[in-house]
């Protein structure tokens, strides 16, 4: 078995989740209590009480998703440490700070740490923007690419065959559902987001985070490691650190990095996250692929 780990994006975040974890593993209690003792408020209480107004706020629901993910592979590795060996990670938008952790770029604080600063720096930007997006299910990539020409906004996420997310300016996506639909598009649905990720609107997001990341040392992957930003692999350090900034503001090739993987002789996927959402993604795309989902404790020793 060739495997690949996938870790979860923000909106798979859900109140309770890793609290079986830290109930049943050592290794994953370890974790979370260095995540509050790192941050300096408990994550632990909001991850696993609430309220969901909390957990959902980016600066929030960004270093809680990391925290789950690292804790599942950590609690994963215990349990099974002569079958967790995979060859390549990735993770869907902040899942690739979990997936870089995961490959060794650098250690678990000082992710928790760069993904915490992602999450505000990001909120701030939604907070200084009226920003909006909305999925285009059932389309072509070029229909959507010439959707979003047409109104001045950008293709956010390319998840799968026929999901895609737009982004941009709260007026000009509202302006481009409508016309999407006068086009004849059959489903294009309004999300309820903070802001226009993965867009312009993100820019300042990305430049106060390209300046807090030149102080932080990468490491050399000691897995492979694929980006959003193009759906290849990426291979040295400077190269992860200049695309986790780039991802910012750039389209989420999800897509693409599905198949690049399988195409790569990955034959298992295996996604640590809450809410089987990237397996979901993968059926979409090509029900051949082998993927398990991970979230609680339950789920393990499955």
């Amino acid at each position: 078995m060739s495997l690949a780990l996938i870790f979860a994006g923000q909106g798979a975040q859900k109140v309770g989740m890793g609290n079986s974890l830290v109930a049943n593993s050592p290794a994953a209690q370890a974790l979370y209590n260095e995540a509050d003792a790192t941050l300096g408020w408990s994550l632990k209480r909001v991850s696993f009480e609430g309220p969901e107004a909390e957990l959902t706020q980016t600066k929030v629901c960004q270093p809680a998703l990391y925290v789950h993910g690292m804790a599942l592979l950590a609690a994963l590795k215990e349990l099974k440490p002569d079958v967790v060996k995979p060859t390549t990670v990735f993770g869907l938008s902040l899942g690739e700070v979990t997936a870089c952790a995961a490959a060794g770029v650098f250690d678990f604080a000082t992710g928790l740490k760069i993904v915490a600063e992602r999450g505000r720096l990001m909120q701030e930007a939604c907070e200084s923007t009226v920003g909006s997006m909305a999925a285009v299910i059932g389309e072509e990539r070029s229909t959507v690419q010439a959707l979003c020409s047409e109104y001045g906004i950008e293709a956010a996420n390319f998840n799968a065959p026929g999901q895609i997310i737009i982004s941009g300016e709260k007026a000009k996506v509202e302006q481009a559902v409508l016309g999407a639909k006068e086009k004849g598009m059959k489903k294009v649905i309004p999300l309820n987001v903070a802001g226009a990720y993965h867009s312009r609107l993100m820019e300042p997001a990305r430049l106060a985070f390209e300046n807090y990341l030149k102080t932080i040392p990468f490491n050399e992957p000691k897995l492979r490691v694929l980006t959003n930003t193009t759906g290849q692999f990426v291979t040295d350090a400077a190269s992860i650190k200049h695309a986790l900034v780039k991802q910012v503001v750039s389209a989420v090739l999800w897509e693409d990095c599905m198949r690049t993987a399988a195409a790569s002789g990955i034959s298992e996927f295996w996604e640590l996250g809450p809410g089987g959402v990237l397996a979901g993604l993968a059926r979409r795309t090509d029900k051949a692929w082998v993927t398990k989902s991970f979230s609680e404790f339950s789920d393990l020793s499955a």
